[in-house]
């Protein structure tokens, strides 16, 4: 499982498991290149109903049609819709990747995700803490350093149960594998052991945050079905 759990990074971000055939070739396995911020414009989703659509099917529609939803605009995340049951939906972009996931840039992930009232209170603020550093124009190592700053002394505290959904079949995660999995995703402190990635366990170890900076692990667990509840694909 080691190699899988590297391979997927994020989010939100950017990985995948499949079977490559002989057919898929070296063309198709080349990554693109993302230097830089690509234009805003490339990052935000102009149909507001779309984005709302996107950020509820992380999670099955008894949980998110009653969430609140986030979308995603020039100057931030605002709340599209109010809910009622603690939750709160959003689609999460590709700079909430590692620092050194090459697709930290692409515009065109879209990483759709429920968080519970938990990680609302402690795991959110890092993404509009990230959104904010970004639509301020700063570069990856500035965002990286200000990260560091934020996790040290601003950061709230990781909630006890803290978790969230990615069970979205409309994600779009990687250029190579576009959804991967659906899954659950448990935020812990670094020094929590749950058997990741040993052999013969289903939980796996994003690399996410994992005190770099942020002193978060994410530990994720394939489930069977997207939020649909059609079957996933066995792994």
């Amino acid at each position: 499982m080691k190699m899988n759990a590297s391979f997927f990074s994020c989010l939100v971000a950017s990985g995948a498991l499949g079977v490559m055939t002989v057919a898929t070739t070296a063309s198709a396995q080349q990554p693109h290149s993302y230097p830089s911020m690509a234009p805003l414009a490339q990052y935000l989703m102009a149909d507001q109903a779309a984005e709302i659509a996107l950020a509820k099917s992380a999670a099955p529609p008894s949980i998110s049609d009653h969430a609140t939803v986030l979308v995603l605009q020039a100057h931030g995340y605002v709340t599209a819709v109010k809910g009622t049951n603690g939750f709160v939906c959003a689609v999460e972009r590709g700079w909430m990747s590692p620092f050194d996931a090459p697709q930290f840039w692409n515009p065109k992930l879209r990483g759709p995700i429920c968080f519970n009232a938990e990680a609302v209170k402690s795991i959110l603020p890092i993404t509009y803490k990230r959104t904010a550093l970004v639509l301020a124009g700063q570069s990856k190592d500035e965002i990286k350093k200000d990260m560091t700053a934020f996790a040290a002394k601003q950061m709230p505290a990781l909630q006890p149960g803290a978790m969230s959904y990615m069970m979205s079949k409309q994600a779009y995660l990687d250029d190579q594998f576009g959804h991967w999995m659906p899954h659950l995703m448990f935020y812990t402190a670094t020094n929590v052991n749950w058997g990741a990635d040993q052999d013969g366990s289903p939980v796996m170890l994003n690399p996410q945050f994992h005190g770099q900076p942020e002193p978060v692990n994410v530990l994720m667990i394939p489930v069977a079905k997207w939020s649909d509840g059609s079957a996933a694909q066995s792994m």
